[in-house]
């Protein structure tokens, strides 16, 4: 039983550990694609 309740809960660990890391790799791309183009956006603006 205590087997049981230990792969239980590495799996429950493994399930938010994916989904904690799916998270920070989509703001962490969010990041890096949008900074860049919100700075060009800004000096276009400037520019106009």
């Amino acid at each position: 039983m205590a087997r049981f309740i230990d792969d239980l809960v590495g799996s429950i660990y493994d399930v938010f550990k994916f989904i904690f890391m799916c998270i920070c790799y989509l703001i962490a791309g969010m990041l890096i694609v949008g900074v860049p183009l919100y700075l060009i956006a800004l000096v276009f603006n400037m520019l106009h």
